[in-house]
């Protein structure tokens, strides 16, 4: 995991890969742009992008995290080195835990307005917005424990304060929107919380909820929504398995 570090001047710059001892660090959640669009790794280590429209998104995230005192953060655009697929595959089975362990997760909201107007008039655009329905953000509203929704960069509220609204869009309920283990939601309900959302990549459908329900499978682009879909299912049911197995045994055992 590499974290972008803001550094004098307000400069950002691109750490090695950490495997351990992580510095706190605060994480974006937000929609893509057309990939030209988007701040790369190359753009990172070389010290370009500055010029194109998705930096905005990163200063934005490592002047929140300044102010909320946290010197690091991570941006999925650049942060990630995709042309190796050793490190995609790594990183799409870890995600869920990077958001997990974040110390604020910064929801960048592009379609809704920066001027400052009440609530009454943002709360139906914020409803609509197509972050509620990409694929990715399922397990980034989920994993971290603060997740804040900013209007390009004005502060709208965090899923604790926007706990009903956020239920209502998402259908997503409320205990889990406030933390509680995700276990204890049925799989066919957290299959449902996904079953609307759509993702660039068809495969990325079934890859994108692997943390929601705690498994992890090898990424084969080109395999097809319903293949990579099947196998997440069939993963699901190994790992329920064993855990039934493990609690039989404890039971019998005592």
């Amino acid at each position: 995991m590499r974290l972008i570090e803001r550094i004098r001047d307000g400069k950002l710059r691109l750490t090695g890969d950490l495997t351990k001892d992580f510095p706190q660090y605060a994480i974006l959640s937000h929609t893509w742009g057309a990939d030209t669009e988007e701040v790369t790794f190359d753009d990172m280590v070389n010290g370009t992008g500055q010029d194109k429209p998705g930096y905005q998104k990163i200063k934005f995230c490592a002047e929140q995290a300044e102010r909320d005192g946290l010197q690091y953060s991570w941006v999925d655009t650049c942060c990630i080195d995709k042309r190796s697929s050793t490190e995609l595959a790594e990183a799409i089975n870890s995600m869920f835990r990077w958001y997990q362990q974040a110390t604020r997760c910064y929801v960048y909201l592009s379609d809704l307005p920066a001027s400052r107007v009440p609530k009454h008039v943002w709360e139906p655009v914020f409803r609509k917005s197509r972050w509620f329905t990409r694929g990715w953000t399922l397990q980034e509203l989920l994993a971290p424990l603060s997740v804040e929704f900013f209007a390009q960069g004005r502060r709208l509220g965090d899923k604790h304060s926007l706990v009903r609204e956020i239920h209502e869009i998402t259908g997503v309920a409320i205990p889990a929107l406030q933390g509680c283990n995700l276990s204890r939601f049925s799989i066919e309900e957290r299959f449902e919380w996904a079953a609307a959302r759509q993702t660039s990549k068809e495969e990325d459908w079934a890859y994108c909820l692997l943390g929601i329900f705690g498994v992890f499978i090898p990424p084969i682009y080109g395999e097809g929504k319903a293949h990579a879909a099947h196998r997440l299912r069939e993963e699901i049911t190994k790992v329920a398995s064993r855990h039934q197995s493990r609690h039989y045994q404890s039971t019998v055992g005592r």
